[in-house]
């Protein structure tokens, strides 16, 4: 056995009395793979350094070492059905269009003119076109890349018109995700995200629909936004309404792969920082994210059961009468619980049903304190086969609250809102403190730990 593994071992020896697996064994819960599995590791316990959020160099690192050669999702199939049809990818200094060829095709082509290096298309813009057309002298090229005109072309006798097409960058499609990278000798997205495709089997992202799309504004590093996400850690001080229903520190933490880490929380079990004895029914009604008035008898927990059991057979009703969506192969944990994956860099999947979010954190432009968050609410496809039209994104500024944006829910808002609100004040602690790092967990912040070693993996 390693020096790691042994520290892992006594790290696991040392957890609270009970963590997710043994409760489930305790509650006597079918639990498929891969919510069966346990991959913690011991990663060191050296501190984080400030300056890696905060030093334009090395953000400058990240951007030339990093962004450039990462498979990072763009946007879902559905935002580009038809061909012509196209938006605009940007993280940092990059700029791609993501368009749907006249043969159905998906390419991704650097958003620059090859004449003058003008943008062809906007950024964050989205439309369809038959060709894109630069906007200062004309040159256009055909949906595939080709060129298709140079305006007085009798003055570029020089350029050969197959030499000139479209830079492009790598495609990969999956789960109904749009990805890119733009190193052409990286690997296959297949290759790249490892074991994350297996664990999804169970869950049909391609069959689904973007139902709300939100896009925050943060003062805050890409990196600090994305870990404010990897653990349950802050949850008993950001989140103290959220204790009884979650019991937070029992939440599992994996580590698959270079790319791939997982926490695994159950809902419906009370925390042991809450302080009181909750009953079934208790646990239930603090289940529910919106007003306990508008909800009938069905939420009250017959005698004999259990919270979660009885959330599940709701849940199970609801998808089934209001969203024409079958829960048939799913286990209770699959539908209640909080399970969250992340692919590095910057993308977080939550593949169960009752909280169906995506999340991308990416830099805006070339500020180190800038990010940009966006997040998806994806539903099932109905059985009846009719994808709705995906929602257009919500942009809101670093001052506004979640609440503002139309269909989101008042209790997720405000949890949101209590998550960005620690990140403009966490980037400013970064500048002031004498302390140089970050000094992390062992078990519950591990998620973030293994994010700055890949990291390092790519910026040496």
């Amino acid at each position: 056995m390693s020096a790691n593994d042994e520290m892992a071992a006594k790290i696991v020896a040392a957890l609270p009395e009970e963590m997710t697996q043994e409760i489930l064994q305790r509650l006597k819960e079918d639990v498929p793979s891969p919510l069966d599995i346990e991959a913690y590791k011991f990663l060191g316990q050296e501190d984080i350094d400030f300056t890696r959020y905060t030093d334009p160099a090395f953000f400058q690192t990240e951007m030339d070492q990093m962004w450039s050669k990462v498979w990072q999702w763009t946007c879902r199939e559905e935002h580009i059905p038809n061909p012509g049809d196209h938006m605009v990818y940007e993280v940092g200094p990059y700029s791609l269009i993501i368009t749907r060829t006249e043969t159905g095709d998906i390419k991704a082509f650097f958003n620059s003119c090859l004449h003058r290096g003008t943008k062809l298309c906007a950024s964050d813009s989205a439309g369809s076109k038959m060709d894109f057309r630069c906007p200062y002298h004309g040159w256009t090229w055909n949906l595939d890349g080709s060129l298709k005109d140079i305006p007085s072309s009798w003055d570029f006798s020089h350029v050969n018109p197959a030499d000139f097409g479209l830079e492009e960058a790598q495609v990969g499609l999956w789960g109904g995700f749009v990805f890119i990278n733009m190193d052409p000798d990286a690997p296959s997205l297949a290759d790249y995200m490892g074991v994350l495709p297996g664990h999804f089997d169970n869950w049909n992202m391609e069959d689904r629909y973007v139902v709300l799309h939100v896009q925050k504004e943060l003062d805050c590093n890409w990196k600090a936004a994305v870990e404010a996400f990897m653990e349950n850690y802050h949850t008993r001080e950001t989140h103290p309404q959220l204790l009884a229903s979650t019991n937070e520190p029992s939440t599992q933490y994996d580590i698959f792969d270079d790319h791939v880490s997982r926490f695994y929380a159950l809902m419906g079990i009370p925390s042991p920082h809450l302080g009181r004895e909750m009953s079934e029914q208790d646990l239930i009604d603090n289940m529910l994210t919106g007003d306990r008035e508008t909800v009938d008898d069905a939420l009250q927990v017959p005698e004999g059961s259990t919270a979660r059991a009885t959330m599940a057979a709701f849940l199970r009703n609801q998808f089934d009468e209001d969203y024409d969506v079958s829960t048939d192969g799913l286990a209770d944990c699959e539908i209640v619980d909080t399970i969250e994956y992340t692919l590095f860099p910057n993308m977080v999947l939550f593949p169960g049903l009752s909280l169906p979010m995506i999340y991308r954190f990416r830099p805006i432009g070339m500020d180190p304190g800038k990010a940009l968050f966006d997040l998806l609410f994806l539903r099932p496809v109905p059985r009846s086969g009719e994808r709705p039209e995906p929602a257009s994104p919500v942009r809101i500024g670093v001052e506004d609250s979640y609440s503002i944006v139309p269909g989101m829910d008042p209790g997720m808002a405000h949890v949101y809102d209590q998550d960005t609100g620690n990140l403009a004040l966490q980037q400013e602690g970064f500048l002031t403190s004498r302390k140089k790092g970050q000094t992390l967990g062992n078990y519950q912040e591990v998620r973030i730990r293994h994010l700055h070693q890949t990291l390092d993996k790519y910026v040496g």
